[in-house]
């Protein structure tokens, strides 16, 4: 095998990987607080199998980690109490049996205790990190736009919004959560608001991913003809270089 069918498989190996980023987008297109995601690549410089006043090195294609985009998805009214958007940069702080963790999926309810959670099952940390507790027999829950909960006249709690300096430190975890994996500390979103009531969607673009979908199904094609064409020449080359034999 040449050095061409070596640079175009590992152009092939990444196509499969932006494949199956761009698929994961389409699939998500309708999962609340999804952030769409993309693939990064670079050249990675390796030995030839073998050159005769070829490059030096040859440049292959490789795989440089996942961008995301955390731009505002629409937000989308469901007149549920305990439906909660963020409106600008921010996240919700979830405790996990894992540890913390951070999302901007707002589906919230209550647990048997009154305890605001998940729909897992998670709690949702107040402002603080602490619990938030909900008496049912104290009437509707009312969130205000800096994520102040009350009943009636009472104060129940403050949903945390927190943001981070370096959005790059979040990694996902499943379930639309985010960790963050570096010392960095989430610090309160002042700017941010909370809207009772809505939910945020997903700020995937299905036109622009099925797009994206086609053209990468497309260059993985061109690249396998390219394959094809160039393992013909190499035969051919050493046929004719039998017969002159």
């Amino acid at each position: 095998m040449d050095n061409a069918l070596y640079v175009g498989l590992s152009r092939q190996m990444v196509l499969r990987r932006q494949m199956d980023i761009v698929a994961n987008n389409v699939a998500n297109a309708d999962t609340n607080g999804f952030k769409v995601e993309s693939l990064i690549t670079k050249e990675q410089p390796g030995a030839p199998a073998f050159t005769l006043g070829g490059p030096r090195p040859v440049k292959f294609v490789g795989e440089d980690g996942v961008a995301r985009d955390f731009g505002q998805g629409a937000l989308r009214r469901t007149d549920a109490p305990l439906d909660l958007a963020v409106e600008g940069q921010g996240f919700f702080k979830v405790n996990t049996k894992d540890g913390e963790r951070f999302t901007r999926d707002g589906r919230f309810r209550t647990d048997d205790t009154g305890r605001l959670t998940t729909q897992a099952g998670d709690t949702v940390a107040d402002d603080g990190g602490g619990e938030i507790v909900i008496d049912p027999q104290k009437g509707q829950v009312t969130v205000a736009p800096d994520g102040t909960l009350s009943q009636g006249a009472e104060r129940v709690g403050k949903v945390g919004v927190f943001q981070f300096a370096n959005l790059s430190v979040l990694e996902k975890r499943g379930g639309n959560l985010y960790q963050n994996t570096s010392n960095q500390q989430a610090t309160p979103a002042e700017s941010a608001k909370v809207r009772q009531g809505m939910l945020e969607g997903s700020n995937v673009n299905s036109i622009l991913e099925i797009t994206r979908m086609i053209e990468v199904s497309r260059a993985y094609e061109s690249t396998s003809q390219m394959m094809s064409a160039q393992a013909d020449l190499s035969r051919s080359s050493i046929s004719r270089l039998g017969r002159v034999q």
